[in-house]
């Protein structure tokens, strides 16, 4: 590998080792200037030219800007390391040092493959693969990608190149690191996720498919009444094979901001009284619901789908989970309109409150996904509106969302 540096640098560094191409180019923009250090060379601010001259990153500051519109790279959330003309580093910032765990102060001046050696997931050198300095002219940078430090240590790597003109040399090479905790919690989310659809579907799947191979083995041999027990138990688990893949669906377009919301007048009272009906009818005492009512209640547009989603999964938690009456209060609200559910259970530990809303969280061992409360979250604020967990005055879990005032849109224009 041949390294090209200025005259006055040139014996700074040892010769590459032979095989490698990693090849800088001298600083060769008239009037250009280096990212100046500062006087512990690990600091180093990157000022905002005058006159219009780009910057390190590309691009130009308005005249005038003064040194109080630098910035320093001390401050970025992410590694930042810059490199010049000549291929050596002129920027290691506070957060590159901590996630490469490299001493700033040796990095500065070294050339950036030396400085910051990174190899790909094979163990290939990065530098030599991807030749910032001596590939191809047209080339703008390296999207992100993992790569490895030495000692194992990952890493997510982007770069930049920064040319004098569109084919011209590189006059800077800007860096940028990630840590890769983010993403390894995505995936452990992604995994989590795929673990519990997985599980959830089997129990259903496993019924259907042992009733329905039953009944078409030996149909002759079971009477009416046996038959119809295996058929409603067949359509129970269908329907919670259904339900489990609508949450999924809706977790899909609450993370991505897809989630549509067709509004419609509906009355918020009515539609409780016809849950409660609901579980009355599948074998809950009558007395164990209390609602509460406080008219008048101001108009409500929303998604009557929707809120019977959130009504439904509120009020089986509340029969699922808690114990004594399961208190439903209706009020207006200065925003719009109050909905409130309350148990009077053991309740949610505080510690466990700022989880309640988040993924594949379950308050007991008495079943469920964990999403329901997630999914809940994200169709009241589809809607503009909030919703909070405490402590009732029974002592066991209270949820209140609040709906806002609103119309749907050709109504509004």
């Amino acid at each position: 590998m041949t390294v090209g540096t200025n005259s006055s640098r040139g014996a700074a560094d040892a010769a590459p080792a032979a095989g490698e191409r990693f090849r800088a180019e001298p600083e060769s923009r008239p009037g250009s200037r280096p990212v100046p250090e500062s006087a512990s060379g690990a600091r180093t601010r990157l000022p905002a030219p005058a006159g219009g001259e780009p910057s390190a990153e590309g691009t130009a500051a308005p005249s005038g800007a003064g040194p109080e519109a630098g910035i320093d790279p001390d401050d970025l959330p992410d590694g930042l390391v810059v490199a010049d003309a000549a291929g050596r580093v002129i920027c290691f910032n506070r957060a590159a040092a901590r996630m490469t765990a490299i001493d700033p102060a040796g990095a500065l001046g070294t050339r950036i493959d030396r400085a910051l050696p990174l190899e790909d997931l094979e163990g290939r050198r990065w530098w030599a693969l991807t030749d910032p300095y001596g590939g191809l002219a047209t080339r703008r940078g390296q999207p992100e990608r993992n790569l490895l430090l030495p000692g194992g240590r990952e890493v997510l790597v982007s770069a930049r190149y920064v040319r004098t003109h569109p084919t011209g040399p590189l006059r800077r090479l800007v860096v940028t690191l990630r840590g890769t905790e983010a993403r390894r919690r995505t995936e452990r989310s992604h995994a989590e996720l795929i673990a519990t659809v997985a599980h959830e579907l089997r129990s259903p799947l496993t019924s259907v498919k042992g009733f329905t191979a039953t009944l078409l083995a030996k149909w002759e041999r079971f009477t009416d009444d046996q038959k119809r027990l295996m058929l409603e138990t067949v359509d129970a688990d269908a329907n919670r094979v259904t339900r489990l893949i609508t949450e999924l669906l809706d977790i899909s377009r609450i993370d991505s901001g897809r989630l549509e919301v067709r509004r419609q007048p509906i009355d918020v009272a009515t539609a409780v009284g016809r849950h409660v009906q609901a579980l009355t009818a599948n074998g809950q005492a009558p007395e164990r619901f209390l609602v509460s009512v406080s008219r008048p209640l101001p108009d409500l547009w929303a998604d009557p789908d929707k809120i019977d989603q959130i009504l439904g999964n509120l009020l089986e938690n509340a029969v699922r989970h808690g114990e004594g009456t399961v208190t439903i209060d209706v009020s207006p609200h200065e925003k719009g309109t109050a909905v409130t559910v309350s148990d009077e259970g053991p309740g949610i530990p505080e510690e466990s409150m700022g989880r309640v809303f988040t993924r594949f969280w379950r308050g007991s061992k008495r079943g469920g996904t964990g999403l329901g409360l997630y999914i809940v979250k994200g169709i009241v604020e589809a809607h503009g509106g909030t919703i909070t967990v405490g402590r009732g005055p029974g002592g066991g879990a209270e949820f209140r969302f609040i709906l806002p005032v609103s119309a749907p849109a050709y109504l509004t224009q």
